[in-house]
């Protein structure tokens, strides 16, 4: 999994975000079954640009975490078998990329939440990472039961790359 990286808001983390986000690309690709190829944008923005785009996208006004904006519309969560056509025209025949969605994060929230939680930024941005990149597969948590699934699947993608939440 590839990640283009754009940062909006001033004062980067103290840790790589491209090499973090590749990290966790990896876990989640592994674990779901997500194709090889898989392109995703991810722009850190601030409070304002993060609240336009809920405005905008879901018609909610109001600053979040984390927003994600997947390429694909799946019947069952990471079917990708169901969409292997689809995939398979969106795929560059030379490079064997293709998009699979976008991921906007909110620099100030990551920190504030890493605090409130009592871990690590890194591991505050490597959740937030693993979340989006369920719901670009698919995933959500409407349901009490489909958030006990994202948990459970956030929680062994950042087992595998040594980020508890102790961490």
């Amino acid at each position: 999994m590839t990640f283009y990286v754009e940062r909006e808001e001033k004062g980067g983390f103290s840790f790589d975000e491209e090499a973090l986000a590749a990290r966790v690309g990896q876990a989640v690709e592994a674990l779901e079954g997500i194709p090889a190829g898989a392109e995703v944008s991810l722009r850190l923005v601030g409070d304002e640009e993060i609240r336009r785009l809920n405005a905008d996208f879901r018609r909610k006004d109001e600053v979040t975490d984390v927003l994600s904006f997947p390429a694909y519309s799946f019947e069952a969560p990471a079917d990708f078998a169901a969409l292997e056509e689809e995939m398979k025209r969106d795929t560059d025949p030379e490079t064997g990329a293709f998009w699979f969605g976008d991921i906007v994060l909110n620099v100030r929230r990551v920190r504030e939440q890493a605090d409130e939680y009592g871990h690590s930024e890194e591991r505050e941005f490597a959740f937030l990472l693993a979340h989006s990149l369920l719901h670009l597969s698919g995933y959500d948590h409407e349901t009490e039961a489909e958030e006990k699934v994202m948990e459970t699947k956030q929680e062994a993608a950042l087992r595998s790359i040594g980020l508890t939440r102790e961490a």
